[in-house]
């Protein structure tokens, strides 16, 4: 069912024209992402949308008393409100309801043959339904604990940080379930675990959703359907973003079949164009129109032939994962490292080595230490405990405050401090617009002041000067933030071509596998971090394994009969429905597990297959997937035991 129809919208600010003739179209159920530049008019759809946006022309046309809802960038609360109050306001109506359906059950307890009150009856169940209503303190205690709100509860929300805000005011959103959700960037000040939850969310609870994001893996779990705005046009692609990846190529492909037509239309009419006179008759001056128009066809399809299929490449290309540690240069090399601010343990008996070529992703769950790890780094916090060796490099710090920066100088002052308009990066001397275009800047920001530029463009100009400077080693605090996805295949072809060390923090799951080549890990609140050489998207798929392992052993343990337990026979012991799956699934698992360990095995048997992946590497992977095989047979053995218990209470 069709719920918001845009037709041929345009909109435009002072000359520059936004959305030409734009057609788009929210259906029931739909969950459409938004993507494109930052600049190129997707807060602007957004907004129109929303209906918060006056067009200059076309219609928008809704379904009659449609609810929709926008997450704004800087929420507003009243001013007395404590987090709590503040997640909670607007939701009386779905408590009025509740109460109401209530009333009506016990009235037609006695009456039940009433009409009016069975439909009224039947109109709010299905308003209950709808906004998924009926057990709304749970989901309150559940949303705030998913979402690190439940120790600040009754905390004012506005002594929160903007961080902070934004996720109390995401959270009372989601439990209003308007009939249509917009969200500008629902990820950013989200962990990954948070980030998890908000997917599961959405997904259990079928939002109808049109939302803007930069993070890849989310886009690829929610949307239903891909729109990316262009030149003020609009393009439509099924599925989310690896989906549009392929048929973006598909459509480039497409480009480029027509541009080889366009080629030999072009000879053709060439020819005829070279005879002579006949050309510059009356009736061929359509024709000849149409010459100039396939001319100036075949000068301008190459160029945007090869743009997207560089935007495509930078997202296909895979990254070399090697890890050549021999004869590499020793950065930093940590010992029993110990960091307490305040009466807060972040890190732990921390210790590692660091080498040149590293590529370091620090994860983990938000306020656990890691942006406390590259401030320790860089010397900006003295350790508790432990020491860190530091050898002779210089670094290169990115940080969200932006602090390379001066908000009174412009691009070219920025770039050229000492005059001129030439740049050099990495030994290679460039003008400035050459390298700035390499960024996504228009030759006119070239005398833009720094203060005038929005967030994502600050961020840009101080990622493109970073890469000016002859460091060894990058450390980077959340450098996605704010950038739009071509921006961040930038920032990813930058960095994967940067011959030194690279530390960062983030959360965004396809940067940092694209990226990284090793993990720290801050699991907890307890300040251990773990060295881990995967991907980080498989770590969070197996821990969330381990995750519900656990939970599957300690439902086992809790069901199972006590041995104890006198002679009498357990009554109504049975499966749960988590646990016959588990049995299913269980050996097969099992079965595969130890063919990894005997594969493992053999490559820690063969010089060459330890040399080439590292043997430290080989030896850390075994000890995991050993751990999990554990696992894995105490789950399978305390489920059998209960199997056997409920064979026995038959007898």
């Amino acid at each position: 069912m069709a719920l918001i129809d845009l037709l041929g919208v345009h909109k435009h600010y002072d000359l520059q024209k936004i959305l030409i003739d734009v057609n788009f179209h929210v259906d029931e159920g739909e969950r459409i992402v938004i993507v494109g530049k930052n600049g190129s008019g997707k807060s602007t759809l957004m907004k129109a949308v929303s209906g918060q946006l006056s067009i200059d022309d076309g219609r928008r046309i809704t379904k009659q008393d449609l609810e929709i809802k926008m997450l704004d960038q800087v929420p507003k609360f009243e001013a007395d409100d404590s987090v709590r109050q503040a997640v909670e306001r607007g939701l009386q109506e779905l408590y009025d309801a509740k109460t109401r359906y209530d009333e009506l059950s016990l009235q037609l307890a006695d009456n039940f043959e009433d009409k009016l009150l069975l439909k009224e009856h039947s109109d709010i169940s299905s308003y209950l339904d709808h906004h998924s209503a009926w057990s709304l303190d749970d989901k309150i205690e559940r949303i705030l604990v998913h979402f690190n709100l439940k120790h600040m509860e009754t905390k004012p929300v506005m002594m929160l940080s903007g961080g902070e805000q934004r996720r109390v005011a995401l959270a009372g959103l989601l439990l209003q379930k308007p009939d249509v959700l917009l969200l500008d960037e629902p990820t950013n000040h989200l962990d990954v675990y948070m980030v998890e939850f908000l997917e599961e969310l959405i997904l259990k609870e079928q939002y109808t959703l049109v939302f803007i994001s930069h993070d890849r893996y989310f886009i690829d779990q929610i949307a239903t359907k891909t729109i990316e705005v262009e030149d003020g046009a609009l393009r439509e692609y099924k599925g989310g973003y690896s989906d549009y990846l392929t048929q973006k190529a598909e459509y480039i492909r497409t480009l480029q079949k027509q541009h080889d037509n366009l080629l030999g239309m072009l000879k053709t009419e060439n020819e005829w164009f070279a005879r002579g006179v006949r050309a510059r008759l009356k009736r061929n001056e359509g024709r000849k129109e149409r010459l100039m128009q396939l001319r100036e066809a075949a000068k301008t399809n190459p160029a945007m032939i090869r743009k997207m299929k560089v935007e495509v490449q930078r997202e296909e290309k895979h990254f070399n994962r090697e890890k050549s540690v021999n004869k590499q240069k020793m950065l930093f090399e940590v010992e029993k490292l110990g960091v307490t601010l305040g009466d807060k343990l972040l890190i732990k008996d921390f210790t590692t080595r660091i080498l040149q070529k590293d590529v370091i992703a620090i994860v983990g769950p938000n306020g656990t230490g890691k942006s406390t790890l590259l401030k320790v780094l860089l010397g900006r916090i003295k350790p508790t405990e432990g020491k860190i060796k530091q050898g002779e490099f210089s670094i290169g710090y990115f940080d969200q405050h932006r602090e390379l920066l001066e908000d009174s100088k412009n691009l070219i002052e920025t770039f050229c401090p000492n005059g001129g308009d030439r740049v050099s990066v990495r030994g290679s001397n460039m003008h400035v617009y050459g390298y700035l275009k390499n960024f996504l800047f228009p030759r006119e920001f070239l005398e833009k002041k720094i203060g005038t530029l929005s967030g994502g463009e600050k961020n840009r100009v101080a990622l493109a000067l970073l890469f000016t400077k002859n460091v060894d080693c990058l450390i980077l605090d959340e450098p996605t933030n704010d950038l739009d996805i071509p921006t961040i295949n930038i920032l990813e072809e930058q960095l994967q071509n940067f011959p030194g060390a690279v530390i960062l923090v983030s959360h965004d799951r396809f940067f940092v596998d694209k990226i990284a080549k090793k993990l720290f890990v801050f699991k907890n609140h307890d300040g251990l971090i773990e060295e881990e050489y995967q991907l980080y998207s498989e770590y969070l798929e197996d821990e969330k394994e381990l995750r519900e392992v656990a939970s599957i052993v300690n439902e086992a343990q809790q069901s199972a009969p006590k041995k104890e337990v006198p002679k009498e026979k357990p009554k109504n012991i049975k499966l749960s429905y988590k646990e016959n799956e588990a049995l299913k699934s269980l050996p097969k698992e099992i079965d595969d597990l130890e063919n990894k360990i005997d594969e493992i095995n053999a490559c820690l048997a063969d010089p060459n297959c330890y040399e080439e992946r590292g043997i430290s590497d080989v030896a850390d992977e075994l000890t995991a997937v050993e751990e999990l095989y554990e696992t894995k047979i105490e789950a399978l053995l305390l489920i059998e035991e209960k199997v056997e218990a409920i064979e026995a209470q038959k007898l």
